[in-house]
Formats: structure tokens, sequence, C-alpha cells
């Protein structure tokens, strides 16, 4: 039951992702879903008080139960750590509790202090995310760098679409708002994201899954350096036609 609470919980608050992960194998779903719960829990944590110290404390309670799993205790009681500690291993614990660490900065209003601190807190959100899906379902070590180049442009993607509401909010989100820098930021991510189909034969059928929730990735960075005003704009985004089309390829 705690799995199908996962696979509820990602297709109320995150349906892209779910929609990626009903397309995976078997094998996969068995670690998309509680991994994609995690992630939702863990970046609701912040917004949900005004009290920072509430929020930290939130996030503590998530690295405790990534620290059960990650040394084979008993973990805590909830529907998303119970699936979680039976899809997962100790070393992808580890990496999840960075991306814990990482969405610390979501309950402060610093900016980020340069490109390279953007792009650490991608890498350690995003494409941890998708490194620890990846590597829980038998990928190789020696894929690790490609999949977080991947999932790094998976998490600007998103993180470009949820700039004007982290705006809305107090943030400062990007370190350079300017049309040309985030027209270069995207050039540069996408120029370095690795092909799908290459990376998908290094991942074999089930850890390839993983990259299904980049389907909208490169068509969106495109987009984006096409027309970097869309991000301020708040219209970053395909039709509902391009969405099935990329989908069906995907």
């Amino acid at each position: 039951m705690s799995l199908e609470a996962c696979r509820a919980l990602v297709e109320r608050a995150d349906p892209d992702r779910f929609v990626a992960a009903q397309l995976g194998t078997e094998a996969a779903q068995q670690v998309l879903w509680p991994l994609y719960a995690m992630n939702i829990e863990v970046s609701r944590a912040p917004w949900v008080t005004q009290e920072p110290m509430i929020a930290e404390m939130r996030l503590q309670w998530w690295r405790d139960a990534l620290e059960e799993i990650a040394q084979g205790k008993p973990v805590r009681a909830h529907e998303v750590t119970t699936a979680l500690a039976s899809a997962i291993g100790a070393p992808e614990a580890t990496d999840l509790d960075r991306l814990v660490q990482a969405r610390r900065w979501d309950i402060y209003k610093d900016a980020f202090e340069d490109e390279a601190d953007l792009l650490s807190y991608l890498d350690d959100t995003a494409a941890l995310l998708m490194w620890a899906g990846a590597a829980a379902l038998g990928a190789p070590s020696t894929v690790r760098a490609d999949v977080i180049r991947y999932g790094r442009a998976c998490g600007l993607v998103r993180f470009l679409q949820a700039a004007p509401e982290l705006e809305s909010r107090g943030r400062r989100p990007l370190v350079d708002g300017r049309p040309h820098a985030i027209k270069e930021l995207c050039a540069r991510v996408l120029a370095e994201m690795p092909s799908r189909g290459a990376l998908k034969r290094q991942l074999g059928t089930d850890a390839a899954c993983v990259l299904t929730e980049g389907w909208q990735t490169r068509a969106l960075l495109k987009q984006v350096i096409a027309n970097p005003t869309r991000v301020a704009d708040g219209a970053l985004g395909l039709s509902e036609f391009g969405k099935r089309w990329r989908l069906l390829l995907a």
C-alpha cells in the first residue's frame, strides 16, 4: 500500500514525472514512485511554514530517515520512507541526503553566489534524484557523470519554469536574469546534455527509464534560447500536442 500511496502522491503533485514513470518497466516503477514521492515531500518542506527553524526541522527529519536507510536500521514509519527503504540502498540514501541538504536554499532568501552555485544546486537536487534512480536500478558508476549532466538540464528547465513564482515569494532564483544571460546559460547546459539514445544504451532497460522525465527538456531549452523572455513571462512550455508528440517519441 505504501507504494500505491507514493504513486498517488506523484500523480497529484508532479504530473510530468508521473506520466514518465508510468512508461517505465515494472522494476523501474518500484523505484521511481517512492523516489519521486520523497522528492515531493522534501521540496515542500521549506514552503509549508514561514519559520525557518521549523523548515530546517522538517528537512532534518528526512535526513535522519535517509541515515537509517544508509545504516540498514529500521526506518521510521511513513508511507514514503517504507517504500523508499525497499527501493534504494546505502549509496543512493547518501546521495539523497545531499539532495535534502541542498533544499535548505529554498528556506532562505539568499541568492546564489554565482552560476556555478546555481548549477551545483541543480546537480544536488534534480540530477542526484535521477542518478539515485538509475543507480538503484543497476546503472554502472561509469555513467554517473553523464546522468548528472542529463539531470542538470532537466532540473534547469523546471527551475526556469518556477522562477516567476520564486520571485513572487521573495527569492532571487537567477544570478543574472537578463535575457542574454539566460540564453547563454541554457545554451551551455544544452550543449553538455548527453544524447538520450547513447545514454540509454549504457544504462540498460530498467535504469534508462529515469531518462523519460526529460522528454520535454531539449525542446524547452531551445525555446528559451530562441526567446529568453519566456522565462520572465511565465510562458515556458509546450502545447498539449507538443507534449503528447514528444512523449510518444520518448
